[in-house]
């Protein structure tokens, strides 16, 4: 196979793979009110405020490029969304409470070939913090991805975490995810690179999905759990 011929199989599994915006997923009856859904330039203000309250909360797990880049106001951010949707290569859902943005949970480095791989990140605001609404964020964006018919239908899903970061580390063993071992300077978090803990999530680990596994069989009575 000719590498022009490589590059074209690639383009074209990305086009193939290709999201729709606007995309929701609702948590099942009897479990924790919660929508996840992609967000467009109306968001901005709330999203903003939300971002603003959490700032010292969300500082010491804040990655960024040690190089520098050009900020991007919201709209051009939301507009690079598209394009990563439609590419295939990334979706940002936002994690909505009774009708209140909490939180942000993605899906990003999405990889359709061979590997069907992708990464999860996740922020929630600090009054929603130790509710079960994360855990079960990742758990309904797992089965979208991993299990969906609808969804990117990958195998394995990541997710990287820094050490210190216990309320994470909570987040990953309450969804079952399975420890890898530590990513040496993995990533450049709060001004310097940080190893970073792995876990992963695939779609032979829970068959019948992550969100039951969490839940139970019975909703309403292991909502303790997620606490």
């Amino acid at each position: 196979m000719s590498v022009f011929q490589a590059l074209h199989d690639v383009m074209k599994r990305r086009r193939n793979s290709a999201f729709t915006a606007p995309l929701t997923l609702k948590s099942p009856a009897g479990s924790p009110d919660l929508t996840l859904r992609t967000m467009d330039a109306a968001d901005q203000e709330e999203w903003g405020r939300l971002r603003s309250v959490n700032e010292r909360w969300l500082a010491p797990w804040e990655s960024s490029d040690p190089h520098g880049t050009e900020p991007l106001t919201f709209k051009s951010w939301v507009n690079r969304q598209r394009e990563e949707e439609r590419e295939g290569t990334s979706i940002i859902f936002l994690m909505e409470h009774e009708g209140e943005i909490v939180g942000q949970i993605s899906l990003g480095a999405i990889y359709p070939g061979p590997m069907r791989t992708g990464i999860i990140g996740y922020w929630i605001d600090e009054d929603h913090a130790g509710r079960g609404l994360t855990p079960l964020a990742v758990a309904m964006l797992a089965d979208w991805a991993l299990l969906d018919p609808t969804g990117p239908q990958l195998h394995r899903l990541e997710i990287d975490i820094v050490p210190e970061n216990e309320r994470s580390r909570r987040v990953v063993q309450k969804v079952g995810a399975k420890y890898e071992g530590v990513r040496r300077q993995y990533m450049y978090v709060h001004g310097e690179w940080r190893d970073h803990e792995s876990y992963s999530l695939l779609d032979t680990d829970v068959p019948q999905g992550f969100v039951h596994r969490l839940l139970g069989d019975t909703p309403g009575e292991s909502l303790h759990n997620l606490s």
